[in-house]
């Protein structure tokens, strides 16, 4: 058993941006039932702190002169604890964790990570007397990049791992920042947190962890070219050898058609034929023809330039001449969220567009949708695919970072050995957009055929239990070498 220090800036369900929540709400609780000793830390948002029922103060910990408190609470519903940073200076006020109310990050954001990264690095060297000390520190994202580079500094000092959910955010601070921080000057080199001049705190992860991971094999791959690297792909070469990728499960309790709340009606791949009244029901909802054999396409995504959008608004026209149903569901940029909206009044009875996002709308969409939209430019791991594999709904995605590693084409001879779950683009572009769905059109006009495709798809293994053994492992390697 290993003592694992799990350091998140979100994790479901006390406080959601994106798909980094769903990873750290999951995987704690995975590495948890496989016998390893978990903390969790995360910063004492508001948002948080109104969802924790029972806690207690278990340390203080100052840091830039401003007091703060270590809580201790429960990760809902499972037994995984929680420590909360609690410095009130950093967190408690109004807006998102890394933006504000007017869509702006805080313009202090160097200085509220580098705190809590103070209070993780704290832990670790086990200074707050918490009488637990971690074997391994496992890092997500620029927010805790600094644990890494920090810790590198101390002589003796647990195994780190870092993992990158997306490359393109990258906690970039100008030289006053780091000089403001007083982070220690040996880390300010080209090779440490300097990036062109610049503070760099994803460099921190990636320059200094033991071992570096991301969230699916390709896009590990991926990011050592310049397309995906984003000016760090010379540095993640040079730590190829340490860096893996492992790819995400998904909540099956949560994300399963046969157990959920939010359905009209359940499903499981031996009662596929009633996924259609869902798709009837959805129909009446968003007010589009109640007709169970029109094939419906489905989406719930942020509504941003990476999701695909460009190609998806140059293939609209040519999309709703097609004999199909499109429903959006997502928000984004104001200007995607303004052309789709005028695309659905000009075709009340082919697309439906939500602005906006409801949770159980999401999971109601993916149950009734036949095809799920996911031409990505770049996607590191995705989960949308992931539910939509498991409600037997076949996605349509480009072949990029985890939709490559997970979604396998529907070709002849796919579909002859049985291995085929989805239909992907040979490129990124509108016109192969099209094709593809063509083709989905086809197969889906071949019952026995499209039956057998949603049965690959439910099929899958999707659980946290793999990927999980897969961290552990990486865990013993970086303890391993760190001795």
């Amino acid at each position: 058993m290993s003592k694992i220090l799990y350091i998140s800036s979100e994790a479901f369900p006390f406080i959601k941006t994106g798909g980094l929540a769903d990873v750290a709400g999951s995987l704690p609780v995975a590495l948890q039932k496989n016998s390893q000793d978990v903390r969790l830390l995360l910063p004492a948002y508001p948002e948080v702190l109104k969802k924790v029922t029972r806690s207690k103060v278990i340390a203080s910990s100052t840091c830039y002169s401003q007091p703060g408190n270590i809580i201790e609470t429960r990760l809902p519903g499972s037994k995984v604890i929680v420590w909360l940073v609690d410095c009130p200076a950093a967190f408690n006020r109004p807006g998102g964790p890394y933006i504000d109310s007017h869509g702006q990050p805080w313009d202090d954001n160097a200085l509220r990570f580098a705190i809590f990264c103070h209070a993780a690095v704290n832990i670790a060297l086990n200074k707050l007397d918490l009488n637990w000390q971690p074997d391994v520190v496992h890092c997500n994202d620029w927010q805790s990049g600094l644990v890494p580079a920090l810790l590198s500094l101390q002589p003796k000092r647990p195994a780190t791992v870092f993992t990158i959910h997306n490359m393109a955010y990258q906690g970039i601070f100008d030289k006053k920042t780091f000089l403001s921080l007083h982070l220690p000057v040996e880390l300010w080199h080209m090779d440490g947190l300097e990036f062109y001049d610049q503070l760099s705190f994803i460099k921190g992860g990636i320059a200094y962890a033991d071992k570096i991971t991301t969230v699916s094999p390709n896009y590990a791959n991926e990011i050592l070219q310049p397309e995906f690297g984003y000016g760090l792909d010379g540095l993640l070469n040079s730590r190829s050898e340490d860096l893996s990728g492992v790819i995400n499960g998904i909540d099956e309790k949560y994300w399963n058609p046969g157990t959920d709340e939010f359905l009209v009606e359940k499903y499981n791949r031996r009662s596929l034929n009633k996924k259609s009244i869902n798709k009837t029901e959805l129909q009446k909802e968003c007010q589009l023809p109640v007709d169970a054999t029109i094939p419906m396409i489905g989406m719930v995504s942020r509504l941003v330039e990476q999701k695909g959008l460009e190609i998806i608004l140059e293939s609209l026209s040519d999309l709703l001449s097609l004999p199909v149903q499109l429903v959006i569901l997502g928000t984004g940029q104001p200007h995607y969220e303004v052309q789709l909206s005028e695309w659905a009044e000009k075709y009340p009875d082919h697309l439906k567009v939500i602005v906006g996002y409801d949770e159980s709308l999401a999971h109601r969409i993916e149950a009734a949708s036949d095809m799920y939209l996911m031409p990505s430019t770049f996607e590191p791991c995705g989960l949308n695919q992931l539910y939509s594999l498991r409600y037997g709904t076949l996605p349509v995605v480009t072949r990029v970072g985890g939709l490559a590693d997970t979604v396998t084409d529907a070709s002849e001879e796919n579909i002859a050995n049985d291995t085929a779950n989805g239909f992907v683009l040979k490129e990124q572009s509108a016109d192969e957009l099209i094709v593809s769905i063509t083709r989905a059109l086809a197969l889906y006009q071949k019952p026995v055929i499209w039956r057998q495709l949603q049965i690959n798809a439910m099929s899958g293994d999707f659980s946290w239990q793999t990927s999980a053994e897969q961290y552990i492992a990486l865990y013993q390697q970086a303890l391993k070498e760190n001795n």
